[in-house]
């Protein structure tokens, strides 16, 4: 059931991105990509001639993904990216959307710089929520009933447009394996009804492990609130960042 949720309403990923990042790479290039989920980049990621070698930890994820997308140009794999063996020098680019921070930091730049061929791509896709008007004060006027089920906002506070600063960028600006070091941004609103929003929150590894009773409430409060404050409909304002870097 989780990844039906997952791939039913979680967001794919601007065109332009995919765009910028294929300026980077060769003619079908091989790709490894690090926690695709049910296949919300990869479809792009195919759909622009590319090798892909998908790495899944879970084992549901994975199967949604080879059946949502059938092809000779797809290899999926269920695994641990720091465990699974994939030879040296054998990728065009890393890649990984949303996903990244899952990698433990030893692995983040040791795995890549080991896997890519010369000259090939590490590129990170971060789906960043913003401080913004966009949202007509929903996410500072929730907190409360987030606050209430323990599941409230905790370390910095979200970022303006224009300041989100992933912090893959400044660990690859330390690494001398590493060059031509770029941070592209495009934004990306969502909206949501209050059904599909009570979706998405479901669709959280966090909101999953809650007590079944707690998890509930939560669900019901926010999605009340949306309807009675907010007519039904809110919309979440996003920067994606696209991080790329090539290996010496």
């Amino acid at each position: 059931m989780a990844a039906e949720i997952y791939d039913e309403i979680r967001p794919t990923y601007p065109a332009a991105l995919f765009d910028d990042l294929f300026d980077l790479l060769p003619i079908r290039p091989n790709i490894l990509e690090v926690g695709p989920g049910t296949g919300q980049a990869t479809r792009d990621l195919l759909r622009r001639e590319a090798v892909v070698h998908a790495i899944e930890i879970g084992p549901a994820m994975a199967a949604k993904l080879s059946a949502n997308l059938p092809s000779d140009d797809l290899r999926v794999t269920i695994g641990d990216f720091e465990r699974v063996r994939v030879a040296d020098r054998s990728m065009d680019a890393v890649f990984s959307a949303t996903a990244y921070h899952w990698v433990t930091p030893a692995a983040q730049l040791d795995r890549p710089a080991t896997i890519l061929k010369p000259r090939g791509v590490m590129a990170i896709v971060d789906l960043n929520q913003v401080d913004s008007p966009d949202d007509d004060g929903f996410f500072a006027s929730v907190q409360p009933i987030y606050d209430r089920y323990g599941q409230g906002h905790s370390g910095p506070p979200a970022p303006q447009r224009g300041s989100v600063n992933p912090e893959i960028c400044q660990s690859l600006r330390q690494d001398r394996r590493f060059v031509d070091v770029e941070v592209r941004s495009y934004d990306w609103n969502q909206t949501y009804t209050s059904a599909s929003y009570r979706k998405l929150m479901l669709s959280y590894s966090g909101t999953q492990m809650m007590a079944p009773g707690a998890r509930q409430g939560l669900l019901d409060d926010i999605e009340a609130f949306i309807q009675e404050r907010y007519g039904g409909q809110i919309t979440r304002p996003l920067v994606v960042t696209l991080t790329t870097a090539t290996l010496l």
